[in-house]
């Protein structure tokens, strides 16, 4: 029978003392409290939702920026015309461009982690729904990476601002720091994200809409929040 490391160990007695669910600052001093790995590692929320992800009008998506980061930056490319391909790249896109940018998409890089587009440009980067779709990077107006305003969407997601959608069980996951934060900032991202899901919950959902929350370190146990 494997035997659990020392810090596995030391986890596991520090988790003994927040059974059940705790308020938000005490759940995050949970977070901070456990002993993580040598890395700075995601802390990531999972919440639980009462919708039927069945039903078209009660899947969520969207993006978020987090009010303190996430301690990560993203590759971003940005859909654009000629005339904003230098701005696009000044504010953090590591390429920006048209039928360029697609025909090198199409020839097999794909060395970016988000693509945003202006309206006008959709025409083009549809010829690449086989390449991205599966993915999740095809540009999507419910994701906030389909905009006119191409060049702030570049900057906000080359900072980090993060896409979140609902899985087939109806639960969304999103990462609101780093281990390295402090209890403020991580507390901070946490009620920012709760209130960022609550305010969208859609009219049809019907019964208990937040049904559970946990946060939890990338390799350290998780903690229920207090809803």
């Amino acid at each position: 029978m494997a035997t659990k490391t020392k810090r596995a160990q030391a986890n596991t007695e520090i988790a003994t003392k927040y059974q059940g669910p705790q308020t938000m600052e005490d759940a995050v001093k949970a977070i901070k409290s456990f002993k993580g790995p040598k890395f700075d590692q995601s802390v990531e929320i999972s919440v639980h939702l009462g919708i039927d992800p069945r039903q078209a009008d009660q899947q969520l998506r969207g993006s978020i920026a987090m009010p303190k980061g996430v301690g990560k930056s993203a590759r971003v490319v940005c859909f654009c015309q000629d005339d904003k391909v230098s701005d696009a790249k000044a504010v953090g896109a590591i390429e920006a461009g048209s039928e360029d940018l697609v025909k090198k998409i199409e020839d097999g890089w794909m060395e970016f982690d988000v693509a945003v587009a202006s309206p006008d440009m959709m025409k083009v980067v549809s010829k690449l729904g086989r390449a991205l779709g599966p993915k999740g990077l095809m540009p999507s107006p419910k994701a906030g990476t389909v905009t006119p305003d191409v060049i702030n969407a570049v900057k906000e997601y080359a900072a980090g601002k993060l896409e979140y959608r609902n899985d087939d069980g109806g639960n969304i996951h999103c990462i609101i720091g780093k281990s390295s934060f402090s209890e403020d900032d991580l507390l901070e991202n946490l009620q920012h994200f709760v209130t960022t899901i609550e305010k969208i919950k859609p009219p049809s959902a019907k019964g208990q809409y937040i049904k559970k929350i946990v946060i939890s370190g990338t390799m350290t146990p998780g903690v229920q929040v207090a809803i």
